[in-house]
């Protein structure tokens, strides 16, 4: 009997985390990433600011869709990798925040693949996929 307790109390607890995990984007949108490099200066949020990047390096362009007429500067997103050309590209249960700085149809640094919703830090696109492909398909959310 006290075997089934433990077996029951252990499925709870994995349910309710999967429960919490999965509410997290139960209003995300999805869309593509793809990524950037230095020079990330001037920014069209931003100019010439150094202090405008996260200490983490988790930032991103905004693409054309979210960028907003310049709303987007200064937004934060929940992005996960959720699907690539190539099998485990995505790192699984990873999900970010980054801030948006810049746009991306304006970006000093051309982006991997134009056309993204988000194009990502390098640092922020290898935290959640790998660095051999040029564009993911991403699960996103403001925060």
């Amino acid at each position: 009997m006290y075997k089934i307790h433990l077996f029951i109390q252990s499925l709870f607890v994995v349910l309710t985390f999967e429960l919490v995990y999965l509410s997290q984007f139960s209003h995300a949108d999805v869309g593509t990433a793809a990524h950037y490099r230095t020079p990330y200066l001037p920014t069209a949020c931003y100019g010439n600011d150094a202090t405008q990047f996260p200490s983490s390096n988790l930032f991103a362009s905004a693409g054309e869709g979210i960028w907003d007429n310049g709303a987007a500067c200064g937004r934060q997103y929940l992005v996960r990798c959720i699907s690539a050309a190539h099998p485990r590209t995505c790192i699984p249960g990873q999900t970010i925040q980054i801030r948006i700085v810049d746009r991306a149809l304006s970006s000093v640094s051309r982006p991997s693949r134009h056309g993204a919703t988000i194009v990502l830090s390098k640092t922020a696109f290898r935290m959640i996929a790998r660095p051999s492909t040029s564009y993911i398909n991403i699960e996103f959310q403001q925060v």
